[in-house]
């Protein structure tokens, strides 16, 4: 084997290479957005499950047997579901099924809802990822997936619910507000400007769970206030970990009450 200067035996190259744990160390660090990336194929694998159940929910005709297995609804929680579907078959559902309050945000209604959605994360993902941490801009996310589930319920608990959008919501709006913390206006910037197209379209067009905006949103805010804080006003590091996983239980909480009553 040749080598730069002379010659390896075979067993020396390999006896130098990295062993497999060091060999990850570096591939994970040369990707910035690997939880972003991470979030959008568990969508993408949702949304193809939902899509091998019922073809039809590629572009999204009717509510398909995936999408009642998966999206939220208080009547369908606290009572459960029984009915025909579209194809002639009978669904049903156990009342108390409170893994839909996370399993909603991984939902979606048709490819080009699947597309804005992830269109967007990827977008926020490049932005915020890098900039706050793999965890933080993880527990973000979930505090504003679940912060969309508290305001879907709290605002249209008759509803039924699934998307992305709650979570993206929360994200836009955190970078919004670490606009803001840096005196910087963000309606100059690219997230300022999606932020108020997505307001517009949330209340100009039927069908959107606009709870589900809002209190995404609202997690996002609350947030970003610590996790985006600049360094001049930096809070102790733990709470940029604690808040955003105080706003989830928070969030939690307010569901399983709007639920149950």
């Amino acid at each position: 084997m040749q080598a730069n200067v002379g010659s390896h035996c075979v067993e020396c190259a390999k006896a130098a290479k990295p062993d497999v744990a060091t060999r990850a160390k570096y591939w994970s660090a040369r990707q910035p957005t690997l939880v972003t990336y991470a979030i959008m194929g568990i969508n993408a694998v949702v949304f193809l499950y939902v899509a091998v159940l019922d073809p039809e929910s590629i572009l999204s005709r009717s509510i398909t047997k995936g999408q009642l297995e998966l999206g939220l609804s208080a009547d369908v929680i606290n009572n459960g579901i029984a009915g025909r579907l579209s194809d002639g078959s009978f669904y049903t559902a156990d009342a108390g099924q409170w893994y839909r309050v996370v399993t909603s945000g991984f939902l979606h209604f048709g490819i080009i809802h699947l597309a804005f959605n992830m269109y967007l994360l990827y977008m926020l993902g490049q932005m915020l990822e890098p900039a706050i941490g793999r965890i933080r801009f993880g527990l973000v996310y979930l505090a504003s997936l679940l912060g969309g589930s508290a305001g879907a319920m709290l605002i249209q608990p008759n509803g039924f619910h699934g998307g992305a959008s709650g979570a993206v919501f929360g994200l836009m709006v955190a970078g919004f507000v670490g606009y803001m913390l840096r005196g910087v206006n963000p309606l100059t910037t690219g997230i300022g400007t999606t932020l108020l197209l997505n307001v517009v379209i949330t209340f100009s067009i039927p069908g959107i769970s606009r709870g589900g905006h809002i209190g995404g949103a609202v997690a996002g805010a609350l947030c970003g206030l610590v996790v985006l804080a600049p360094g001049y006003k930096r809070y102790p590091e733990w709470m940029s970990y604690a808040v955003p996983v105080v706003v989830s239980l928070i969030s939690l909480g307010i569901t399983v009450y709007a639920i149950q009553n």
